[in-house]
């Protein structure tokens, strides 16, 4: 698995407070941050696999507040030195980072818990179902059954 051209990765804090956590999710001056569209969580089921899709223009900010979310992003932009490669992150509470992915990429994910994850997308435009392209699970080889 390579690293993807544009992704970004970025520790983020969990500050301990009695009667419940505070997790930090993006503020304007943060690497990753392009502008505010809007924000939106999205639950996944334990074992199931959302993928693929891309988007033209939007770029998004994941992160994982509860569970534990695999992300597989493929790199199929010709002009990219990271065509062709793979990259896989997984995000939860033990690894507690926001996730940058750039237009253009394809992407999918899996919940990884026993339980149903949430995840939180931050995206710097509206969701457009015009910006956004959409392939068949085995239109990009990947197994989705290997634990990485």
């Amino acid at each position: 698995m390579g690293h993807i051209e544009d992704l970004i990765l970025v520790p983020l804090k969990v500050i301990s407070v009695p009667g419940g956590d505070v997790l930090h999710a993006m503020k304007s001056g943060d690497i990753g941050y392009v502008g505010f569209g809007e924000a939106y969580f999205s639950s996944i089921d334990s074992g199931v696999v959302k993928a693929w899709k891309r988007h033209r223009q939007m770029t998004l900010n994941l992160v994982v507040p509860w569970g534990s979310v695999r992300f597989v992003i493929y790199d199929d932009r010709e002009n990219s030195a990271s065509c062709g490669e793979y990259q896989v992150v997984t995000l939860s509470r033990d690894n507690f980072c926001r996730l940058t992915v750039p237009p253009m990429v394809w992407m999918g994910f899996q919940g990884m818990d026993v339980n149903t994850s949430m995840l939180l997308n931050i995206a710097d435009i509206e969701h457009s179902p015009a910006e956004l392209d959409r392939k068949e699970l085995n239109a990009i080889k990947y197994n989705w059954q290997i634990i990485e």
